[in-house]
């Protein structure tokens, strides 16, 4: 038992490091769809993406 929650907490912990990795969105990036048009906007910063699939990095100050 001792040596599943260590896996499982071996899991969580590179689960963590690799979402990190591949994003750089912050609790404050709301991105919201507008498929009408086909972009996205950040409701936090207002910056604008175009596109379908969903900004996975942070356009705040660009």
């Amino acid at each position: 038992m001792p040596i599943l929650l260590l896996l499982l907490l071996t899991g969580v912990f590179a689960y963590f490091i690799y979402r990190r990795k591949t994003t750089t969105l912050t609790r404050d990036c709301r991105w919201r769809q507008e498929r009408s048009q086909n972009r996205w906007r950040c409701s936090s910063c207002d910056a604008m993406q175009t596109g379908s699939p969903e900004p996975r990095h942070c356009l705040r100050g660009n």
